[in-house]
């Protein structure tokens, strides 16, 4: 009986998509736009916590601290400068984070507000995308 030769793998067998991403019906990668994608990813990492990989590319990509978000700052793709679809970053404390959003060149559209058993906002990030923040104020 003879052995088969072993087979070098592909190039597709060496990688897989990350479990934690591959969630059906989930939203799970976002392509962020931004002129300046190396000031962008900075922005997110610094208010929001999010882990910047590869920050001195022409495109940058992120993991958000849940790690079932991931995503790329892209330079091709228009700001959301109005909200149209709107998605939303929980938050711990949204007065704490729109100290941070300020200081670190974004800006506030609408002023926190509760909406039922939550603390709701939006602001305006350094490249013009216009995003949600809310916050769970039975916690």
């Amino acid at each position: 009986m003879s052995e088969s030769p072993e087979r070098p793998p592909t190039d597709r067998e060496d990688r897989t998509v990350d479990n934690r991403l591959a969630r059906p019906g989930s939203i799970t990668y976002l392509h962020i736009p931004a002129g300046d994608v190396g000031r962008a990813a900075a922005f997110y990492r610094d208010v929001f916590g999010w882990q910047v990989n590869n920050p001195d590319s022409d495109r940058p990509s992120f993991d958000d601290p849940s790690g079932q978000l991931s995503g790329a700052w892209v330079s091709d793709h228009l700001a959301a400068t109005a909200p149209g679809l709107l998605p939303y970053i929980y938050v711990d404390r949204v007065e704490e984070t729109i100290t941070r959003i300020l200081a670190e060149g974004g800006e506030i559209v609408t002023k926190p507000f509760p909406s039922g058993l939550l603390t709701i906002a939006t602001f305006r990030d350094p490249a013009g995308n216009v995003l949600g923040l809310w916050h769970d104020t039975t916690r």
